[in-house]
This record gives structure tokens, sequence and C-alpha cells, in this order.
């Protein structure tokens, strides 16, 4: 293809708004615009990913370092808009939201009487942990929702260091929102201070850890106080046990036991439906250096980039042609540089781009019947006879 049938315009400077390094490297090679929309470069590139999809190693061909399971596969990047549970030692891998993690009971210990005890203006675990002098893994949190199918009203417990998971939640229990104070107050509970013990009509879920966690201290139901040594099972029943939380960073792998990493990351596929204007900025943000895009042949839209140098004696630009009709008969994919530019500034679009091979055309290299060719991504060029060229690129 010719460099001014698909319209490439590359940037000298990274763009003012630029949000992160792989997307200034595509809008300065001109395969995406300032308002990330994808130019035809762009266009060429996607579908020669799209093309290369149905193969079973596409993640491999591509050489990007990606982290998966069973129905998706991510790309760690420091910006990026997931976030993501990963275990560096088995390779577990999770949205953070659903991920699971091994649960670690506070401690063992017998289980003791309930002990209403005041708490004046401890309405969140933080100011209750506090307050009496207890770590929060010591505490049962408990949130309050409607569910909107039946106007359920549902009470959550899970212990006072963890952070629920809605989506877990979602899942067991169907579409909720958060009870009005009304509702609350309806259902006997008091904010701040709820807890699931004598409550009416209210369907109970607590955390899986819950039931191996004794002596908790949990909300009165009433404001400005709490009952210390709750116990499930004995103080409440609750309608349904299950994992309801949420994962961090440091805890411990379900599979293998080492501690869990939490990465940002975006979404490059979800089972067989890929996302291919993120797997090309996750290839922009792996293959580039300090001049430009770098792309593998194994990836890259086009194999050879070829320009011509104009020349004194000679047509260099007729020969050009000859050339890149040549490997185009030889089904090698080229992006022939066909402008009336400067040297120099088809060097640098050259770098920009990413092509892997650069191939080119000189009166002063032609008069021997050779041509130039340099891999990007090295720094000496070699002179190829021209009848060898086929045979060179496609070592």
């Amino acid at each position: 293809m010719k460099y001014r049938d698909l319209q490439i315009q590359t940037q000298r400077e990274f763009p003012s708004n630029m949000r992160t390094e792989e997307f200034g490297w595509l809008v300065r090679a001109g395969y995406i615009t300032r308002e990330n929309e994808i130019l035809p470069l762009g266009k060429k590139a996607t579908e020669h990913l799209k093309s290369l999809a149905s193969q079973p190693n596409f993640f491999a061909l591509l050489a990007l370092p990606t982290l998966t399971n069973q129905e998706e596969t991510f790309f760690q990047i420091a910006n990026g808009s997931i976030e993501v549970i990963h275990c560096s030692s088995c390779g577990y891998t999770s949205r953070k939201e659903i991920a699971q993690f091994k649960k670690i009971p506070f401690s063992n210990e017998e289980q003791l009487p309930v002990e209403k005890v005041l708490t004046p203006d401890c309405n969140s675990i933080e100011s209750l942990a506090n307050f009496l002098r207890l770590p929060k893994e010591k505490t049962a949190k408990a949130l309050m929702f409607t569910r909107i199918s039946d106007s359920k009203f549902i009470i959550v417990v899970l212990r006072g260091d963890m952070q629920l998971s809605e989506t877990k939640l979602r899942k067991l229990i169907g579409d909720i929102r958060l009870a009005t104070s009304d509702e609350i107050a309806k259902a006997g509970a008091a904010a701040g201070y709820a807890s699931p013990i004598g409550l009416k009509e209210a369907l109970t879920v607590v955390d899986d850890l819950i039931p191996q966690s004794a002596n908790l201290v949990a909300g009165a139901n009433e404001a400005g106080y709490h009952l210390k040594n709750t116990n499930h099972g004995r103080d409440y029943a609750a309608e349904i046990i299950a994992d309801t939380v949420m994962a961090n960073a440091g805890d411990t792998c379900p599979n293998c036991g080492s501690k869990l990493d939490l990465v940002n990351a975006e979404l490059l596929a979800e089972r067989n439906d890929y996302h291919f204007e993120n797997i090309l900025s996750s290839l922009a943000e792996t293959h580039h250096d300090d001049k430009g895009l770098t792309f593998p042949k194994s990836i890259a839209p086009f194999n050879v980039y070829l320009m011509n140098i104009p020349g004194k004696e000679m047509d260099t630009r007729s020969k050009a042609e000859e050339i890149y009709n040549a490997l185009r008969s030889a089904d090698i994919a080229v992006l022939f540089d066909d402008r009336n530019e400067r040297a120099g500034v088809k060097f640098n679009d050259a770098d920009l781009i990413g092509c892997p091979i650069r191939v080119t055309v000189g009166e002063k290299n032609l008069k021997e019947g050779m041509v130039e060719l340099k891999p990007r991504k090295e720094k000496v060029n070699t002179l190829v006879r021209i009848e060898n060229l086929v045979e060179e690129i496609k070592k």
C-alpha cells in the first residue's frame, strides 16, 4: 500500500493531551487522532490483528505480557481502567470485584456471653475499633439494602476489616439498592449501629468468614450501643452464607497460598470476543523505543517500509515502484512512502510507524545494483542486491 493512499499524518511531538505513552506513540505515528479516533493506518493494523485472531496462539504471537483466566485476558498498565487481582506465583487472575482469596479466621476461641456496651458516636467501624481498642478484625460490619425485585430488606454482615463486593452480592440475591432510612427503621435496625440480631422479615446474608469468627462486636440496633461477643449460629442465623467480600493486595492466593497483587489493567479479550483497539494500544506500550514503534514481523500491518531518496542522475522513484510491485507479487506486506519529501523526514516516519524492515532506494547504491536494508531494531544497515531482496526479506 502507498503512504499517500492511507493519508498518514505523523507528528513530530507528543500530543499535549497524552494520557499514556502508548497513546502518544500511536498519535505520533498516525494510527489514531489526538481525540483517540482510529485513522486509516490504525484500521489497517486492527484488520491485520483480526486476521490473526483465529490462531490458537494469538497472544503468544503478539509477544504481549498478559494476565489471563478462563474467561478474560488483560494487559497490565498503570492507568488501566480495570482493577485486577493477580498471583505472580501461580498466575491466578481475576477482576477485583469477583476475585477469590483464602480467608483466615482472626482467632480460635470459646464463645463468650453477649454484652451490651455503650459506644457513643461510634457509627463507623473505625470509630468503634478505636473506642473499644480492638482490631477491626474483631468487629462485624452490617450493610443494608433493598432488593429491587420484591422490596425485600437485606442485611449483609462481613468482618469489619473487609469490603463488600456488590457484584458478588448481586449474583447471590439479584439487583439491589441502598435501603432508605424509613426501610431501616421499619426493619428494626439503626443506621450505624445495625446487626441482624432481633430483626424480623429481613433476609440475612453473611460472608463465609463470619461463622468462623467468634465473639465479634456488632450493632445493638440502638443508637449509641453495640453488642460484644456476638456469634453467628448462636445469636442469629443467616439464610445465605457465601463469599461476599473483595480481595485486596496482600491477601492469600486461593490456589497456591502466595500473596496476591492488585494491579490496573485493560481488557484485551472476553473468551473469543477481542478488543482490538485495546490490543493495538497494548502493542504500542510493549513494542517501542525512543524513536517510535517497533512492531514484530508477526503482528506489523506492513512488514516493509519502502522509501526512495531522490537522485541527481537516476530516477530512484521509478526503481522503487518496480521494487514495490515485486514485493507485493511475493506476498510481502509493504508500505511505500511515495511522498516527495526529504530523506530525513522519511527516515523519521519509518521509525515512528514501526515496520520491522526499512528498504531504502538511493542513487549511490542503485548504481551498484543494490538497495539498503535495515531491520527496525538494529543499528546496522546492510546492502542487498535487488535480485536477492525478496529472499533476504523473507529470511
